[in-house]
């Protein structure tokens, strides 16, 4: 008898596990969207503000960033009618959901960059 024959529940709770985590992985995927998570997390941002402290990051690829994020739900693009025109972003209660698994990255990164710097057994 195999392994699968004793525990026939083990294939379907790991696809119920690696399909919704392949789900948040195709929407914060890549290199910026997670800096602009945080970049917002600390307030409502200008274009050039987040820009100006996101390092590396190009006017084009946070344009680009942005529209998709804003198609996720997970920020809101506010258009305030001045002069001239700010438009100003802010995460949503939705996207404010990632509060708790951005805190768990950046915990298991400090561990990790100590781990592999050798200051952790």
């Amino acid at each position: 008898m195999t392994e699968s024959d004793k525990n026939p529940k083990v294939h379907s709770e790991c696809l119920s596990m690696i399909v919704p985590v392949r789900d948040a992985l195709a929407i914060l995927s890549g290199k910026w969207k997670l800096p602009i998570i945080i970049a917002l997390s600390f307030g409502n941002k200008r274009f050039k503000q987040m820009a100006n402290e996101i390092p590396g990051i190009t006017d084009r690829m946070l344009s680009k960033e942005l529209r998709d994020m804003e198609q996720n739900h997970l920020i809101k693009r506010t258009v305030h009618d001045s002069f001239p025109v700010v438009v100003e972003y802010s995460m949503t209660e939705y996207g404010k959901s990632l509060d708790d698994v951005i805190d768990a990255l950046r915990n298991w990164g400090i561990e990790h960059r100590k781990r592999i710097s050798g200051r952790v057994g």
